[in-house]
């Protein structure tokens, strides 16, 4: 049910069940899922596809242009996936021609004053707490969460599972199950209580620490602390996806926390 201050395009695409409130704007290429509920003054621009079950709380900003002097109003979009909240005065960008897409993942929370630029991608079940702010190109896989106020630089990526404390400046690329604080932005431990919530067993988040104690606690660099863990310890899902993000990080990883 739409509201009759509203300005919505009769060329846009919305699904059964939409609640839309107050003063609301909506484009013409726009497709919203079933079940969605938009709040007052939110605006959702050309190229937005969001999906089924979504809250867009008010004053958020969908599918804008990017914030990037080389795009040339070439077509991209922004997608939203199924059960995703959007908190006020968030705004997602869409993307450039370099990817086309600017992504958010289902049942993700990306609260209050959040900016998530071009070309990030987003999985699913991530939190983004209120203000974290993204450059363009950021990869951030499920299950993460990133602390309020905190900045991440463009074309960093972050691993499942990991923890990034509040007011945190993320220059470097962080791994999975991990915790990272301080500045600079440092290794502080496996994020072994989101792990157990998630349902990984004693033994494997014992098998993650002690994986990291090698790479971050050990005299080794990183390649050599890698090839000991492929050659010492068992193959495992999660040894390979330690092994795999370091070994293609383009960015580097955040250091080891020092006393």
């Amino acid at each position: 049910m739409s509201n009759t201050f509203s300005n919505i395009s009769p060329k846009a695409k919305i699904g059964n069940g939409v609640k839309i409130e107050s003063f609301v704007t909506i484009g013409d290429d726009v497709e919203i899922g079933d079940n969605c509920w938009i709040g007052s003054n939110v605006s959702i621009m050309d190229g937005a596809r969001i999906g089924n079950n979504c809250k867009i709380f008010p004053g958020a900003v969908i599918s804008a242009i990017p914030q990037d002097l080389k795009f040339d109003g070439e077509k991209s979009i922004v997608k939203i996936g199924d059960n995703t909240t959007i908190r006020e005065f968030a705004t997602i960008n869409r993307a450039t021609n370099y990817s086309g897409v600017t992504s958010v993942g289902e049942n993700c929370l990306v609260m209050a004053y959040v900016h998530i630029a071009h070309d990030c991608h987003i999985a699913n079940d991530v939190i983004l707490v209120n203000s974290v702010q993204l450059g363009g190109h950021v990869e951030i896989a499920e299950h993460a969460i990133v602390g309020g106020i905190s900045a991440v630089h463009q074309f960093v990526k972050i691993g499942s599972y990991a923890m990034i404390s509040g007011g945190s400046l993320v220059r470097k690329d962080v791994p999975h199950y991990i915790k990272v604080a301080k500045e600079p932005l440092s290794f502080i431990g496996i994020n072994s209580i989101g792990l157990s919530r998630k349902g990984f067993s004693e033994e494997k988040i014992l098998e993650i620490q002690i994986i990291y104690r090698n790479i971050f606690q050990s005299n080794l660099n990183y390649t050599q602390a890698i090839e000991k863990i492929k050659k010492e310890f068992s193959n495992s899902k999660e040894k390979e996806n330690i092994i795999k993000f370091i070994s293609e990080s383009e960015r580097g990883i955040i250091k080891g926390f020092k006393q």
